[in-house]
């Protein structure tokens, strides 16, 4: 394994002491999870204080950072603190939404699911919050902003004069002179209602205008955008533009570029899609644009390659600037190269100049001024090599499993199964290779190999107490794959980790 890039220069951190910090959503003993409820996407706003979370059953729950207004009294003192000054990161429910509904395509006989597949922040403004949500086929671009209910109080117009909303209401008679059949009339006297406010002579005793009153303050989500009908196949992908109007979205054969604004037309920049559907290789299966440079994304196939594409070349980018792939070793295909090859999700370090993908076996760290090969790989999955054809026959090798960056570029991290999340150290010359529990006590055993544990592949021995260990492998690691940790998010400023298994949302600190 080699090392490169600014964190590969700086000297070796010691490996972090992660502790348990707060579960939302755990279950109790022997309670059955509605498919619904299963998290299936998260991620924190740029400041990294709110953290949103998408589920199966089309929801989104967002959460607010509470810990640093315990020390201030105002929102300008909050933005200006230092977050290394509080005692470590904590968040509170704020709202959740209903984002997608199932749907039916009647054209395709085909049922679109609610599931939200992707989240995605985007720039504050006046207070309001801003992000967008997908599912299989729609984009949703939301607004969530407090909104103060207001009541109207002390009204003192006698409501037996009053008549609706409207103002209190008077008699007036009037004299009519009905005719008479021999031409003649007489007199009668008819009232009618009248809307007359004028005020008696004499005055009101106590006459007071209503008063409006702020009742309370509620969150409310509105919908901005719809952006749908532009993908035909489910889309896996969206990412923000650092130029704060434009996004993009990726399904397995095109990705779409999009102004935040226009909602009923985008331009396609990638097309993957052969004449011929049968000469089809390889799908694309995640994009996402330079965190600074808005004319630059990059997107990873189902090949195990990257393409760093420049939008400034052309207006189809169907050539790229740069390709990043990992030849294999003379004598080792098999049945399995391709599956396990493929990536299931990529991210831009906070510097630009890295990549971070992660396929079924392993994480592989890219250096976007070198091509040849990556600069780092961590070995995740090495353990379940002999298992590989289990693994096929009850899906699992499919499981797509997210992967992420601490804000300093130092570590990386990324899911497994039994609910483990994995923790490496990037810098030149770290050891640090953590495994973890989703749970209250997440350091069930620590280990940390002396050697680079990255390139050996062996993972970490983790047990916990009373657990069957048949069907474990050499280290003792149990192969439970109905738990799995597929998405994760670091914060962008500290080192806090949120972790979703299954329906529940764990955080970690260190």
């Amino acid at each position: 394994m080699n090392g490169g890039g600014e964190g590969a220069s700086a000297s070796a951190a010691a490996p972090l002491e992660w502790k348990f910090s707060q579960v939302f959503g755990e279950r109790t003993a022997g309670e059955e999870v509605q498919e619904v409820d299963i998290i299936s996407a998260i991620e924190f706003d740029r400041a990294g204080d709110h953290l949103a979370t998408g589920d199966r059953g089309g929801r989104v729950v967002l959460f607010e950072r509470t810990d640093t207004k315990d020390h201030v009294g105002d929102r300008r003192d909050l933005e200006r603190m230092d977050y290394s000054m509080s005692r470590h990161p904590e968040f509170r429910y704020k709202t959740e939404f209903q984002s997608h509904e199932p749907e039916f395509d009647y054209l395709k006989s085909l049922e679109i699911e609610e599931k939200i597949n992707k989240i995605r922040w985007c720039q504050t403004a006046n207070g309001a919050l801003f992000l967008l949500s997908t599912n299989d086929k729609t984009i949703k671009y939301w607004k969530i902003q407090e909104k103060k209910v207001k009541k109207v109080c002390e009204m003192n117009v006698d409501p037996a004069k009053a008549m609706g909303n409207g103002p209190v209401v008077g008699c007036v008679s009037t004299s009519s002179k009905p005719y008479l059949a021999n031409g003649g009339c007489k007199e009668r006297s008819i009232s009618y209602p009248t809307n007359d406010t004028s005020f008696p002579p004499e005055g009101y005793p106590s006459l007071k205008l209503p008063t409006v009153v702020t009742h309370e303050t509620s969150l409310v989500a509105r919908c901005r955008r719809v952006y749908a009908h532009a993908h035909d196949y489910h889309i896996n992908s969206i990412s923000n533009n650092s130029d704060g109007e434009t996004f993009i979205s990726a399904d397995d054969l095109r990705i779409n570029l999009w102004n935040l604004e226009i909602s009923n037309q985008s331009f396609n920049i990638l097309d993957v899609k052969p004449a011929n559907m049968e000469d089809l290789t390889e799908v694309i299966t995640s994009a996402e644009f330079h965190p600074s440079h808005c004319n630059m994304l990059a997107y990873s196939s189902s090949k195990g390659s990257i393409r760093l594409i420049d939008m400034r070349q052309s207006a189809l980018c169907d050539t790229h600037s740069k390709l990043f792939e990992e030849q294999e070793a003379p004598g080792s295909k098999s049945f399995f190269t391709e599956i396990i090859a493929s990536i299931s999700d990529i991210k831009f370090a906070k510097d630009g100049r890295h990549i971070l993908s992660r396929d079924y076996m392993t994480l592989k760290l890219w250096d976007i001024n070198m091509d040849s090969g990556p600069v780092a790989t961590f070995q995740v999955h090495e353990y379940l090599r002999p298992r590989l054809c289990d693994l096929y026959e009850n899906d699992s090798i499919f499981d797509k499993f997210e992967c992420c960056l601490s804000g300093d570029g130092l570590r990386v991290a990324t899911g497994s199964y039994s609910n483990l999340f994995r923790v490496f150290g990037r810098s030149e010359g770290s050891t640090e290779s953590t495994t973890l529990e989703a749970s209250k006590n997440p350091m069930r055993r620590q280990v940390q190999n002396p050697s680079r544990s990255r390139s050996l592949g062996t993972l970490p021995r983790v047990l916990r107490r009373g657990a069957d260990t048949s069907g474990a492998d050499a280290n003792g690691n149990a192969f439970d794959f109905t738990t799995k940790l597929l998405h994760l998010a670091w914060h962008p400023t500290e080192n806090s980790l949120a972790c979703a298994a299954s329906n529940s949302l764990y955080m970690y600190y260190a």
